[in-house]
Order: C-alpha cells, then sequence, then structure tokens
C-alpha cells in the first residue's frame, strides 16, 4: 500500500465521520422542534451548522460537540485529499 492510497483511505474516513456528524447534528435539531429537509442536507448543511451552534450555545453557553466534529473531519478530509494529490503529481 503506497502512500496517496493510504492518504485516500483517511480522507474517505473522515469524510465518513462528517457525513455522520452531520445527520446527528439534522437529527438534534429535528428533536428540538425545528423543521429540517433531510433531501436538501447537502446544500443545507451550512444553515443548519450555525442553528445547531446557536441553540447548543443558548442551552448550555458553549458550542456543541457536533459541531466541532464536522468541521474538524471535513477539514482535514480535505487536507488528506489535497495530500494525495500532491504525493500523487510527485510520483
Amino acid at each position: 500500500m503506497n502512500l496517496v492510497t493510504l492518504a485516500i483511505g483517511a480522507a474517505l474516513l473522515c469524510a465518513a465521520g462528517g457525513v455522520v456528524s452531520a445527520m446527528l447534528i439534522v437529527n438534534a435539531l429535528s428533536r428540538r422542534g425545528l423543521p429540517v429537509n433531510w433531501l436538501l442536507l447537502r446544500l443545507l448543511i451550512l444553515k443548519y451548522l450555525e442553528q445547531y451552534k446557536e441553540i447548543t450555545r443558548k442551552e448550555t453557553g458553549k458550542v456543541g460537540p457536533l459541531f466541532y466534529s464536522y468541521i474538524v473531519a471535513m477539514n482535514l478530509a480535505l487536507l488528506l485529499f489535497a495530500l494525495a494529490l500532491t504525493l500523487h503529481a510527485l510520483k
């Protein structure tokens, strides 16, 4: 297994973690009575992230952990894909 394959695999795992976090965020919003459109989740995720951030901040005084879980997972996936492309270009 080479480094490009390893970086792509890790990036896919991070992206999957981000998707799970997004689904949990939308579920948390739905349980709080906010309208959620599951079909347009990809388009509305930034709106839902902001709503989750504000609601959890009002409830606990801190931003909820799912917000950071999503942000970190997606940024790490982006970084790992960029690393894979760079390593592939250097071959």
